[in-house]
């Protein structure tokens, strides 16, 4: 199941907006109900804003309302077929330390240009 962007301050955002239960917004958010229910009581995430996922287009208002008068229906992300596309993104390059970096030979040759006369 595919998670919101930034799951514990879109769920600071669904607490403090909606009237749903804690069991769909963990649902939803992919937290532990007790960890949502820590968020509502100011336990969990102090000083966390939230997150507006349908200002972000992964909620709609109306599915946060049929969820709001249907406590057994479970919260859907807004499906996007170009992102749902994508190929997966390569795994970024860990630090390169200067030394292996291949610069020496550009050093030489810059001092071999510049200083001729002291080799």
């Amino acid at each position: 199941m595919k998670l919101p962007l930034m799951p514990k301050a879109t769920a600071v955002w669904l607490i403090e907006n909606t009237a749903l239960s804690f069991r769909q917004i963990s649902e939803f958010c992919g937290l532990h109900e007790l960890e949502v229910q820590g968020i509502a009581d100011g336990d969990v995430a102090i000083g966390m804003r939230g997150y507006n996922p349908i200002d972000n287009n992964q909620l709609s208002k109306d599915e946060i309302i049929r969820c709001e008068n249907d406590p057994a229906a479970n919260l859907e992300l807004i499906t996007s077929d170009v992102i749902e596309n994508l190929p997966p993104r390569k795994k970024d390059t860990k630090y390169t330390p200067i030394s292996l970096r291949q610069e020496k030979p550009y050093a030489i040759l810059w001092l071999i240009k510049r200083y001729p006369e002291q080799l």
